[in-house]
């Protein structure tokens, strides 16, 4: 298709909603075989599995465990910590130490 970058942007995430919509549709019945609940953390799991391999989630995990202010401001780096401590399944508020 011919589009400038914007409206290959628009069209790209257009796609992808689509493509996940479609997935979400024909697993949904799998997942409430049985009377399952789906809840947030069962889609997070098996949209996580699709779309977000394991070998990408460990490198987010490492590069989560290895974070350094370095030169970002406190407000880059607190950016930084909370976008990746997602990929780091042992961090909770309650359990972190602060020093």
């Amino acid at each position: 298709m011919q589009c400038n970058e914007v409206q290959s942007v628009h069209f790209g995430t257009h796609m992808q909603a689509k493509e996940v919509d479609d997935w979400w549709v024909s697993i949904l019945p799998t997942l409430e075989q049985g009377g399952g609940v789906v809840n947030w953390v069962v889609f997070r799991r098996e949209f996580l599995d699709i779309y977000f391999s394991e070998y990408v989630r460990e490198k987010k995990e490492i590069e989560f465990l290895e974070l350094k202010q370095g030169n970002m401001s406190v407000t880059e780096y607190a950016g930084k910590f909370v976008e990746l401590a997602k990929f780091y399944p042992h961090y909770t508020p309650e359990t972190a130490e602060f020093s």
